[in-house]
């Protein structure tokens, strides 16, 4: 039987998608159609406010995405010796919380220590952040 994947084409060690592998073990044909497209936005925004840590009281991370732009904006801005020297220390003395452990992990990369990453959605995370942060509790 034929079917559409509707995703972009990523390769494993074995250079084929993994759905297709998987799919065709079970006798499927797969299809893929790729149907989103994405664009980052604000990266410029964005680099400024990472170099002023101070003007903020902490970072969240909602997915793997952030974390690209983050990293983006670090490389293209020629700004990793001031995030290693001294940026990334400022912004470990403030909360970093993620969504997941996919984007925590992905976190830790650039040297950020998280928290908050078993809270699993937005929902919980939010929850957790007002449970666990005094000055947050009384803006809610």
């Amino acid at each position: 039987m034929k079917v559409l994947l509707l995703k972009d084409a990523k390769e494993d060690d074995c250079s084929q998608d993994p759905y297709i592998r998987e799919l065709g073990l079970y006798g499927l044909e797969a299809t893929l159609i790729p149907v989103l497209s994405f664009e980052f936005l604000s990266l410029p925004s964005f680099s400024e406010k990472l170099s002023h840590p101070e003007d903020y009281g902490g970072l969240i991370f909602t997915s793997p995405r952030a974390v690209e732009a983050a990293q983006l904006c670090l490389e293209k801005n020629n700004k990793t010796e001031v995030w290693e020297r001294s940026l990334k220390e400022k912004w470990n003395a403030k909360s970093v919380y993620v969504v997941g452990n996919a984007t925590a992990s992905l976190v830790s990369k650039i040297g950020l220590d998280t928290e908050g990453e078993t809270c699993g959605n937005a929902e919980k995370l939010a929850e957790y952040i007002c449970s666990s942060n005094e000055e947050v509790k009384g803006i809610f």
